[in-house]
């Protein structure tokens, strides 16, 4: 099976997620799937969770923590900012305290506090799930294509939900407790009541939030995930070990994508030694990839000349992906 006939196979699969490690091809991969359904007609967002990623570069066009900027018909991309993010959340807390407690101005200690969480290291990963969340759930697009983080990063992203799911569970638990205990009270306490009320009402609302992205990332009929390797033993090796691990958060592993193969016709021509060898060794363990996983690749692309950067290189991307058969040999 093809990489093409996947998606005609599949058409309520509309969350489509590329990953692996860095440097493999992961962006290229989601600009051009993105590119290639925008020309079937369809509305898709493509959008990058990864700090380091170059979707700007790809696309030739600044569209870091500008939202969804229009490429080009029907496509959209995005990079996320997550320092914005978190400068939003710091004047979000800012301002419930004024409107809380009549402030005009933030006590000094309070302002130390915020500026001190916002230095966290979960701070960002937080920031940026939570970003992921208000895309996902928004139902604008089409297609939603991921450009995910590097594959030990990703983990993470992907059990951020359930990690988020049990501690808002225990929260609203407590909450519902306490609540059991409060049922005579004066008008002031209820006041606090209703405070805290709408805090619980709060946290059930991102709870729905987490729980309705985090189904859609586990959902096989809504969702692909693909890795991206190229043929050398160590990628492969590390792609083997990732798609164990990506199996216990019950990501739907639709295939496997290889990357970089020089083509082996070359070896008839006048070429350098090291070119004729690298050859030679990526035959190797394009054997061995076939050996490993078996019918689950499939696609097979060239190493290109140049960098995949602009539309025409891109289309040439997704020509390989999808149209020249965009099947592996």
């Amino acid at each position: 099976m093809s990489l093409h006939d996947t998606f005609l196979q599949n058409p309520n699969r509309r969350y489509i997620m590329f990953g692996g490690k860095g440097g493999l091809g992961k962006t290229t991969f989601s600009a051009a799937t993105a590119f290639w359904l925008a020309k079937q007609g369809h509305k898709v967002l493509v959008f990058s969770v990864d700090p380091q990623a170059s979707l700007s570069d790809i696309f030739e066009k600044d569209i870091f923590g500008k939202g969804a900027v229009e490429i080009m018909p029907n496509l959209f991309a995005q990079e996320i900012d997550a320092d914005k993010r978190i400068h939003d959340y710091q004047e979000e807390i800012r301002q419930k305290i004024r409107d809380m407690y009549g402030m005009e101005e933030i006590p000094e200690e309070i302002e130390n506090y915020i500026q001190a969480a916002a230095a966290e290291p979960a701070m960002e990963e937080s920031a940026i799930f939570d970003e992921v969340v208000d895309i996902v759930v928004s139902g604008e697009y089409d297609y939603y294509i991921y450009d995910l983080v590097p594959l030990g990063h990703a983990l993470y992203y992907l059990s951020m939900a359930s990690v988020y799911d049990q501690w808002i569970d225990k929260i609203t638990a407590l909450r519902e407790e306490m609540a059991e205990y409060e049922q005579v009270a004066s008008v002031m306490r209820r006041d606090k009541e209703s405070e805290e009320d709408q805090i619980l009402r709060e946290l059930q609302y991102i709870k729905h939030r987490i729980n309705k992205s985090s189904s859609i990332l586990t959902d096989k009929e809504k969702t692909s995930f693909y890795f991206v390797l190229i043929p050398e033993e160590m990628i492969i090796l590390d792609t083997l070990k990732a798609a164990g691990l990506f199996a216990k958060f019950d990501v739907p592993l639709a295939g496997y994508i290889v990357n970089r193969v020089i083509p082996p016709e070359l070896s008839a021509q006048h070429i350098p030694d090291y070119l004729r060898n690298r050859i030679a060794m990526q035959k190797k363990y394009i054997s061995e990839i076939d050996e490993v996983f078996k019918d689950q690749v499939l696609a097979t692309v060239p190493e290109f000349e140049r960098d995949i950067t602009g539309l025409a290189m891109i289309e040439r991307v997704a020509d390989a992906l999808f149209e020249n058969g965009g099947s592996h040999d």
